[in-house]
């Protein structure tokens, strides 16, 4: 097996079992936070909860394997770490950065369920 093949295998050792892991972990605890922005609605919150992991699933893994591709020959062993580097580092900042963004949401949520409603008209 070639370097660039093994790059690839190693490649998806990693992320895949990364994003699984970072699913699994704000599913559980995002529940608790998810419980308060509806209001104490444990159903609704769980139901959003679920749908928020399968998206999760989809927009990472679907990232993950877009940016498979290597723009450079792997030559080495040296080659494998580097290109491994990259690639394993911007995933994790990618994760990272749609975790910040979901927070970012349902503090928005939470903070509009958190304020008086304006007086109906007549």
């Amino acid at each position: 097996m070639n370097e660039t093949v093994t790059t690839y295998a190693l490649y998806l050792v990693i992320v895949i079992p990364i994003t699984i892991w970072v699913a699994r972990t704000l599913h559980k605890n995002g529940r608790v936070f998810l419980v308060e922005c509806f209001g104490g609605d444990q159903e609704m919150a769980d139901s959003v909860n679920h749908l928020l992991v399968v998206g999760f699933y989809l927009v990472n893994i679907g990232f993950v394997t877009l940016y498979l591709k290597l723009n450079v020959l792997v030559e080495n062993t040296k080659g494998i770490f580097e290109a491994l580097s990259e690639k394993v580092g911007v995933v994790l900042l990618v994760l990272g950065a749609m975790h910040f963004f979901n927070l970012f949401l349902f503090s928005r949520v939470r903070s509009r369920g958190a304020r008086p409603l304006p007086p109906q008209l007549p």
